[in-house]
């Protein structure tokens, strides 16, 4: 099987090519700010991108009739559960106004879709941002007006999860893990036997990260709404872009911070240190979940390639259960995985309707 997979960020589009589980190559195509900033929307950069990625391809080779699926990252529909969805009219005119919000990734199915269409082969996402699989316990707040939400780093999530099952010798259905994936935000999610059963919603939740603020004080959060200092943009703009270690010390950069580390600074020590101790509790917390029965705790994401990060989060949680480190991110993989994984019958396409 020849898949093609397609992973739309806000500044660049990562492609791939896969022959069965073997990826025969990646490229990143990087797209200039300037020319991002000629659309009014998102979803007006479909022509754009389009013509990106039909270049590369020409340009490694490949035609579209060569592939028997193709596979793009999945956006902010509504809620749904984990697997591989078979893209349609439906959900592509759902991406088109995705219900939870703009975003790069909602280029996924439609750029998918219409390339697949050409030629008349199967398109598919996988794992959506949009995955929930919360247990109904799990969505209570504490006000009826501010449910919790399942946001998180899914695609990446599951597919780690899958990987480190394998491991084990066993199905990710038959598991508990628990997932902490460490990158610009942070989800820790509860996996039991291949579902996600909690998660700490990766904006607004958890432990704070490079530059968001995770869960606050909520009466003195309150206070400083209220102040008369900050407009509604401008709050959510310092707890979602310019918290955390950039709000402590002023860089989002984990190997800058480690270097003042190397040089006496006790402050940037004690930053990276705070962010690691919330990340442990909440994987602490989400064992609970789990009832203690913890086949596994995985650290994946970009910060997860930071020793100094996944030796002081292993140190306080490997009590739990036996800890591994699964740096970067697996999400073209996994969308490759999820599309073979229907096209070989071992699991069927869902179809997704609100």
């Amino acid at each position: 099987m020849l898949i093609l997979a397609i992973n739309p960020g806000s500044t660049s589009t990562k492609v791939a090519v896969y022959h069965n589980e073997d990826c025969l190559w990646k490229e990143v195509i990087n797209h200039p700010d300037q020319d991002i900033r000629n659309f009014a929307k998102i979803t007006d950069q479909y022509p754009y991108r389009l013509a990106t990625i039909l270049s590369v391809l020409q340009q490694k080779g490949y035609q579209l009739e060569q592939f028997n699926a193709i596979v793009g990252r999945g956006g902010l529909l509504n809620p749904i559960p984990g697997g591989t969805y078979l893209v349609d009219e439906y959900l592509v005119n759902q991406s088109y106004n995705a219900p939870g919000g703009e975003h790069a990734s909602n280029l996924g199915a439609i750029l998918a879709y219409h390339l697949a269409k050409s030629v008349n082969i199967p398109s598919y996402i996988v794992d959506p941002v949009a995955v929930d699989e919360m247990a109904p316990v799990a969505r209570l707040s504490g006000l009826p007006e501010l449910p919790r939400r399942s946001r998180s780093h899914a695609l990446n999530a599951k597919a780690v999860a899958r990987k480190v099952a394998r491991k084990l010798g066993k199905a990710y259905e038959d598991v508990n893990l628990i997932i902490a994936h460490l990158g610009g935000g942070i989800s820790v999610t509860p996996h039991h036997r291949g579902r996600m059963i909690d998660v700490n919603d990766a904006n607004c939740e958890g432990p704070f990260s490079p530059e968001r603020s995770g869960t606050l004080p909520t009466a003195d959060l309150i206070k400083l709404c209220y102040s008369g200092k900050y407009t509604e943009q401008e709050m959510l703009t310092k707890v979602l872009k310019e918290a955390g270690l950039y709000a402590y010390l002023g860089t989002k950069d984990v190997r800058e911070i480690e270097k003042r580390m190397s040089e006496g600074d006790t402050e940037a020590k004690l930053a990276l240190e705070a962010m690691c101790y919330q990340v442990a509790k909440e994987i602490g917390a989400m064992s609970t979940a789990l009832f203690g029965i913890v086949d596994g705790i995985v650290l994946t994401g970009g910060l997860a390639h930071s020793s100094f990060i996944t030796t002081e989060i292993s140190r306080r949680v490997s009590f739990i259960a036996p800890v591994t480190v699964v740096p970067g991110e697996e999400e073209m993989e996994a969308l490759a995985l999820g599309a073979l994984r229907v096209l070989r019958k071992v699991e069927e396409a869902k179809t997704y309707r609100a």
